[in-house]
C-alpha cells in the first residue's frame, strides 16, 4: 500500500473542502493512503473455500491455536 506524508503543508494549498474543516490552522500534516478495492462477498467466500480445501485435515488443538496467537502477539511487544 502506498502512503505519502507531508508535514508542515500550507493550508492554503489544500482543496477548498478541506480548508473549510480547519479554518484556524496555517500548516498541517497531510497523510494520503491508497485504498485497496474491497472484495465482494463472493470473492471472500471463494477464498475461504480454497483455503479450507488446501488445508483440509490440518486441524490443530485449541491450545496450539492459542500458543500461535500468543507467539505472534509477543513478536510485536518486543
Amino acid at each position: 500500500m502506498n502512503r505519502v506524508v507531508k508535514e508542515h503543508y500550507p493550508v492554503a494549498a489544500l482543496p477548498e473542502d478541506l480548508r473549510a474543516t480547519i479554518p484556524a490552522a496555517t500548516h498541517v500534516t497531510v497523510t494520503i493512503e491508497e485504498e485497496r478495492p474491497r472484495k465482494s462477498l463472493e470473492e471472500l467466500l471463494s477464498e475461504m473455500a480454497d483455503y479450507r480445501s488446501r488445508h483440509a485435515g490440518e486441524e490443530i488443538s485449541e491450545a496450539e491455536a492459542v500458543a500461535r496467537v500468543r507467539a505472534l502477539r509477543d513478536e510485536w511487544e518486543d
